[in-house]
């Protein structure tokens, strides 16, 4: 890969707050290095809006290094950039050639209301997770490691599904903003385990609560959460989704 400067116009979304009105704004970035990394190119642009007194442009992230999740913005059409399997934070600028015209907005959804620029609330994601409650454990001295022998079917499902890291790309790319992806993910990795059987019927029935208290849409089978899944988290988990909670429903279970 050469080391030879790019020129690249970006066209980014602006707006100061959740009620103003927001629009594109055109920037022109020279001298990027094809090594960068996304949220680097914006760092450079920022720093020039800042030598000229301008606002910066607002973006999560955090740990840059694809774990997070922080990393949230539509980049070209696709939530995380064109790269497959790739969060934006983790997205290099050699994904791009010079000359490039690329178009950054944050997230789509009544869900993930915008807070400025491209950052949104996703604290809906939070207020899920927190509706399926604790796991039940036995309390004292720490369990031998083979305890609770578990297949290794169920572990490496539960293991894939774990992997998710609520980033919201799935409620981006769905045309409807389902989150049914995210909380699949987070029903069926501890449905899959032991230690998550107790509350298994109850956290899917509040989680699914939340889930549609929160204005996510429903899920049409499109396919695009599973397709633009940094984790590549499969469509299984909504299937697991839909089975515990028929199961949930008719036993009755509150």
């Amino acid at each position: 890969m050469s080391d030879e400067k790019m020129k690249i116009t970006l066209h980014v979304w602006r707006q100061k707050g959740p009620s103003a009105p927001g629009e594109l704004k055109t920037y022109k970035v020279d001298n990027v290095n094809p090594h960068m990394s996304f949220l680097e190119m914006l760092d450079v642009l920022n720093e020039e809006l800042l030598q000229k007194n301008e606002d910066p442009i607002a973006f999560d992230h955090d740990c840059r290094e694809g774990i997070c999740g922080m990393c949230s913005m539509v980049v070209n059409g696709r939530p995380h950039g064109p790269r497959k399997a790739t969060t934006t934070c983790q997205l290099h600028m050699r994904s791009f050639k010079s000359g490039d015209e690329i178009y950054i907005e944050p997230w789509r959804a009544k869900a993930f209301p915008i807070i400025k620029d491209l950052m949104v609330d996703r604290s809906a994601f939070d207020r899920i997770i927190a509706s399926g409650g604790y796991v039940a454990v036995h309390t004292g001295g720490a369990p031998d490691a083979n305890a609770l022998p578990i297949g290794k079917k169920d572990a490496d499902e539960a293991f894939d599904y774990a992997a998710c890291i609520g980033c919201g790309a799935c409620v981006a790319a769905c045309p409807n903003a389902s989150a049914m992806l995210f909380v699949g993910a987070k029903v069926a990795h501890l449905g899959k385990l032991p230690q998550g059987e107790v509350e298994r019927r109850s956290r899917v029935l509040n989680m699914v609560h939340t889930m549609d208290t929160e204005g996510f849409g429903a899920c049409t089978n499109h396919g695009e959460c599973s397709a633009s899944c940094p984790k590549e988290i499969p469509l299984e988990a909504i299937m697991t989704l839909n089975r515990d909670y028929a199961r949930a429903s008719f036993s009755g279970d509150e």
